[in-house]
């Protein structure tokens, strides 16, 4: 299983931003998928989630109402579209594929993890 994230950037604050993931090999749309994010001298922390059939959503605080976690599972795709972007927001960001099929915010519920696509908002 590989995943591909793209779609960060430099943005300014107030700025919106579509991350992508595109997974590959044994995937299938069985699992649930999830979006980290780690600043530098912090730790890796949840951003959101999607359960394998996109019923269920989960966010953090700091993002909620801002960022929407979607995906389309014909296309074995993860989006985080991100909006209202803050300088705090800055990050790298990593997708990652469950164990199972929920969404899950623990990232030791995780199995798989991208490369990460870096996200820099100025403020």
């Amino acid at each position: 299983v590989q995943l591909q994230a793209s779609g960060g950037g430099l943005v300014q604050a107030g700025d919106s931003l579509r991350l992508s993931c595109a997974a590959s090999g044994r995937t299938g749309s069985i699992y649930g998928m999830g979006w980290f994010r780690q600043a530098p001298g912090k730790e890796r922390e949840f951003v959101a989630a999607v359960s394998s059939s996109g019923g269920t959503t989960e966010y953090a605080d700091s993002v909620k109402a801002r960022f929407t976690i979607s995906r389309e599972n014909a296309k074995n795709k993860v989006y985080l579209q991100m909006n209202s972007l803050k300088a705090e927001d800055t990050a790298v960001y990593y997708c990652a594929r469950g164990r199972t099929v929920w969404a899950y915010r623990d990232a030791n519920e995780y199995v798989y993890w991208g490369q990460g696509t870096q996200v820099t908002v100025s403020s």
